[in-house]
């Protein structure tokens, strides 16, 4: 599954062809499933260098058959989000209809009793991060990762007011209770495994 230019946006073909080149990768989500500690999962995760890890047709279709695959397994589902560039505005109402799709992915996984762990790296951005990012049974996040929906800047210039020390950081939404835990990324195996272990047995 891949992305292609349904709007003729200026540019577009040419960041995918040197998105494609830079990274290897054909989009900017990679799916899967493996195995943790022996337990089989479905997986998939965002490489921020392919666009920003912005979520076009393509990786919103992506998300949604790995969540499907979720669902006719039974297995859990790990999402690895880094997701900046939010959104993939040169794809138009195609990339915002992702946000609902990939939502209502998870809703029927969440009906079956399939968990869904979610993963936010830094960044996790926009229609990402309002989607199905925030959307895990058990959400965890690396240190000092930028999380949110619109940008710091973007959300003093809109209120007109400076907002508190570290907001949008992955400890400020621990401390709000907006995230179930802060990992370092050379500890996410261990915790990824005590959970996904946890959820079998």
């Amino acid at each position: 599954v891949t992305s292609v230019d349904p709007l003729q946006f200026g540019g577009y073909a040419e960041s995918l062809a040197k998105s494609r080149k830079k990274t290897g990768e054909k989009e900017a989500v990679t799916c899967g499933q493996g195995t943790i500690e022996g337990y089989p999962i479905q997986l998939a995760a965002f490489d921020f260098a392919f666009i920003g890890g912005s979520m076009g047709s393509a990786v919103g279709e992506k998300i949604t058959r790995a969540l499907e695959r979720g669902y006719e397994t039974g297995q859990p589902v790990v999402i690895v989000s880094a997701g900046g560039g939010g959104a993939r505005m040169q794809e138009g109402m195609l990339s915002l209809m992702q946000m609902a799709k990939t939502s209502a992915a998870v809703a029927k996984l969440r009906e079956k009793g399939t968990p869904y762990i979610s993963v936010l790296t830094h960044p996790t951005m926009g229609g990402v991060a309002a989607s199905f990012a925030f959307l895990g049974d058990v959400i965890i996040a690396e240190p000092k990762a930028l999380i949110g929906f619109a940008g710091p800047r973007v959300i003093e210039q809109t209120i007109g007011q400076r907002l508190p020390d570290g907001f949008q950081t992955s400890e400020f939404l621990l401390d709000h209770g907006m995230i179930d835990m802060i990992a370092e990324r050379h500890a996410l195996r261990e915790r990824l495994s005590k959970l996904v272990a946890h959820l079998y047995n």
